[in-house]
């Protein structure tokens, strides 16, 4: 029996250890107040409005099509056990696993997204000939299959289709058994036996999706924060790995580290975590969800002290499954800046919602891209028909992040590149066609000279060459690379197909930027005063008159010029008409001569210091902190990060990591 006096003793009581997730203890274990709780009810209410959750007959339509493609692969591969003299029993017991993984996988899938599915095979089914071949031939006498598009050649070798209209994008992985065991563990490490490397990166996307689910304290909450975060990337324009962004596994990475960092959170507030931590985080220290696993099988681990390689990488995220990887390696110095503006913006909305000073809605305003810089690159991608575009337009989408590299090792890190993860079509032509755009800009607080310039002929041109390489290129296959100024884009980029007019003035102390009118893209600085007298000069070569005189007699023999540098890598497109083509030609020779003649009579905008339209929508944040939650304060959210950049010590020499600034 426990006396009275037992329980009224002196000795404070024992306090209840702190679980862990990840690597470090978390932030703050602090739980919602009733106004998060309204909050996380507002935020999953805009989500539903904005279509993001599929109904349940498409739900139900996903899972029949996985359950045929795997009666499919089953088949297929009953079939080739029987071709290679295997006995009845073997070709009974022979069989495919499907897995999936992705967005489908982690439960944040919307309605039209496409399914990432794994087909796991017996180690006598090869995927050089057999699936990139013989189930290529297999899916393509299926009437429900349609767009099939091989792409053995890519780091993680895929075929992609539509099967019944559901985008699917199939990987093969060819493990170390005879039989498949159709409760095979894709977690053990043991079906990384004796494989090699692509099998490998294939098999990563499930392993990686099903251990995120395990490291997060509530799926839930991650998973409606994630719907949220994906949503926002992508009206943000930062959601694309292939162009040096984050795609969908780092975006879900970083999430899963937040919901590490604050487990009892509900989602509006982690949503708003998210943007506070990671708009102060210290890059290139990585983010990781759990300690990374030594060599084991001989597969290269992600470690900057035996790797150099490793050592350039801008933005570390890596994946929590063996081997552990960087799974943002495209992220270059340039798409890392555009993505901390845009974290920096978030960060701003979701401080005013909670103050009560904005809604949800204002976290999801689109990016002006179109409005945010006065210097474009252009580049049109043209083909014969619409299957061509489709492989050609990948091929080209998966190299533009080398050009914004080309361009920023070959001006020293002095113009900065914002390549637009969205392509546009201009439906008028034709051709098969689609373009994609770069925003061109002056790297903020550099000096500027007379006469200086920033000449990208030669990385427009080992771009041009990197993309003449294709093994599969046809007749039609055509690109073209040109400078526009923001008032000569073409008008398919508006939703409205209307320009928006935005006024600014020009002023003589800044700097202003013209394009040299030799054979390839040259930027040179002048002063804006300099500029405002050239314009006023009746007689000078900017004049009206003289501008006119250029566009009336255009140079045929500069038809490559400093503002459009074309590659025509074949004949003339067979799907289209001669006239479109010479249209292209005429449109492409009108854009050298008026950017030529407008650019000479300089503004204050040309390749300066652009200002952000596009980042400064909503409203400005006040000195006052947010009101909910704040028992998670600045301190500890600075001690939490310094304990977790102290664990990493172990891959950074001694000296790179710094202490995390805190928002006051």
């Amino acid at each position: 029996m426990v006396s009275s006096e037992g329980l009224c003793g002196s000795q404070a009581p024992i306090a209840a250890p702190v679980t862990q997730y990840g690597v470090t203890k978390p932030i703050s274990m602090a739980g919602p107040t009733a106004a998060d709780i309204q909050r996380s009810r507002d935020l999953e209410k805009f989500l539903v409005q904005a279509g993001l959750y599929e109904s349940k007959e498409e739900a139900s339509k996903r899972e029949e099509v996985l359950g045929q493609i795997q009666e499919i692969v089953t088949n297929w591969v009953k079939q080739l056990t029987r071709l290679r003299g295997y006995t009845d029993q073997m070709v009974e017991d022979a069989k495919a696993v499907i897995f999936t993984f992705g967005s489908y996988r982690l439960g944040v899938h919307g309605p039209g997204s496409d399914i990432d599915a794994l087909c796991v095979g017996p180690s006598y089914v090869s995927r050089e000939e057999d699936f990139f071949f013989v189930l290529h031939n297999i899916l393509a006498e299926r009437e429900e299959v349609t767009e099939l598009q091989p792409v053995p050649d890519a780091h993680v070798p895929v075929l992609r289709f539509k099967f019944s209209g559901i985008p699917i994008d199939l990987l093969y992985a060819s493990i170390s058994h005879l039989v498949v065991p159709h409760d095979l563990d894709i977690s053990d490490i043991s079906v990384l036996y004796n494989v090699d490397e692509p099998t490998v990166r294939s098999l990563n996307g499930c392993r990686v999706a099903d251990q995120i689910l395990k490291l997060v304290p509530n799926v839930e909450h991650f998973r409606t924060t994630l719907r949220c975060l994906k949503f926002w990337a992508k009206r943000r324009g930062v959601y694309s790995n292939v162009t040096g962004f984050l795609g969908g596994v780092n975006w879900a990475l970083l999430v899963a580290r937040i919901c590490q960092l604050y487990p009892n959170a509900a989602p509006s507030m982690l949503v708003s975590r998210f943007f506070r931590v990671f708009t102060q985080w210290r890059w290139p220290n990585p983010v990781m969800l759990c300690a990374i696993e030594e060599d084991r099988l001989g597969f290269s681990v992600w470690d900057p002290r035996k790797n150099p390689r490793d050592r350039t990488h801008h933005m570390p995220i890596i994946t929590p499954a063996y081997p552990c990887m960087n799974s943002s390696y495209n992220v270059s110095t340039s798409t890392l800046r555009v993505m901390m503006e845009q974290f920096q913006y978030g960060n701003n909305v979701c401080e005013n919602i909670e103050l009560n000073k904005a809604k949800w809605s204002a976290l999801f305003e689109p990016y002006l891209f179109f409005q945010s810089y006065t210097n474009y690159l252009q580049v049109d991608i043209l083909a014969a028909d619409a299957d061509d575009l489709r492989s050609w337009k990948g091929w080209v989408e998966s190299r533009l992040r080398q050009l914004t590299l080309m361009i920023e090792r070959d001006t020293y890190g002095k113009l900065q590149c914002h390549p637009y993860a969205q392509d546009y079509v201009d439906a008028s032509k034709p051709c098969a066609h689609c373009a994609f755009f770069m925003g061109l800009q002056r790297k903020h607080g550099e000096i500027v000279q007379e006469g200086q310039q920033f000449d990208i002929r030669g990385s427009v041109d080992e771009f041009r060459h990197s993309i003449s390489m294709y093994m599969f290129w046809k007749p039609g296959m055509e690109i073209y690379v040109s400078h526009v100024r923001r008032k000569q884009l073409p008008a398919y980029v508006y939703p409205d197909g209307c320009k928006r007019s935005r006024n600014l003035h020009l002023t003589p102390q800044q700097p202003s930027y013209k394009i040299s009118r030799n054979n390839g893209v040259a930027y040179q600085a002048e002063s804006g005063e300099k500029c405002l007298k050239r314009k006023k000069d009746p007689d000078g070569e900017n004049s009206e008159q003289s501008r006119l005189d250029k566009r009336r007699s255009p140079d045929r023999n500069q038809s490559v010029s400093p503002e459009i540098v074309s590659r025509k890598l074949g004949s003339a497109c067979t799907g289209c008409s001669t006239s479109d083509l010479d249209e292209m030609n005429r449109l492409a020779e009108a854009n050298t001569s008026s950017n030529s003649s407008g650019i000479s009579s300089c503004s204050h905008e040309d390749i300066g210091n652009e200002s952000t339209a596009g980042s400064s929508e909503g409203s400005n944040v006040g000195d006052d902190n947010p009101s909910s939650s704040q028992s998670d304060s600045s301190d500890d959210l600075k001690s939490s990060v310094e304990d977790e950049h102290a664990d990493q010590n172990k891959v950074f020499q001694d000296g790179l990591l710094k202490d995390l600034e805190v928002l006051d």
